[in-house]
């Protein structure tokens, strides 16, 4: 389940949330890498979160933009969200940037949910979900509750 499409043929909902992940973008601290990327979340009850990446010098303390807006979205109390839109450049004209293997685990630890990849310089968003992304993930709060241990 991926499609590619033109920002200009989304809903206005959808457009708004490219534009507030483009737009926050500019707030990433990345000094080593010089890589921004911003997220906008979009809690059950559409309250919207913001992220960006957040780097550090030794590199494994970074967070990305993804994990920045749902760590936001949980300290506010939310727990089940609708779509994460991701906004990079992306190095080549064919490809999305996509979130990494600690991010996809994290979004997977709320369910599924929409994954809109945004490349701003011609503004075209790529649709996915948590699942596509990360179709066999390591669940272990459902194996607490299926099996008590």
């Amino acid at each position: 389940m991926s499609d590619v499409r033109d920002l200009s043929a989304l809903n206005s909902s959808a457009q708004e949330l490219v534009r507030l992940s483009v737009g926050v973008r500019e707030k990433a601290y990345c000094p080593y890498s010089r890589f921004k990327v911003g997220a906008a979340l979009v809690c059950d009850d559409g309250t919207t979160f913001t992220g960006v990446n957040v780097e550090n010098s030794s590199y494994g303390a970074t967070i990305c933009a993804e994990r920045s807006a749902l760590v936001a979205a949980v300290t506010a109390g939310h727990r089940k969200f609708k779509r994460i839109c991701v906004s990079a450049e992306a190095t080549s004209t064919t490809g999305f940037i996509s979130p990494c293997g600690v991010c996809r685990q994290f979004m997977s630890e709320f369910g599924d949910f929409d994954v809109m990849l945004v490349r701003p310089s011609d503004k075209r968003v790529l649709f996915t979900s948590v699942h596509h992304l990360l179709p066999i993930n390591l669940d272990p709060l459902q194996e607490f509750l299926t099996t008590g241990s």
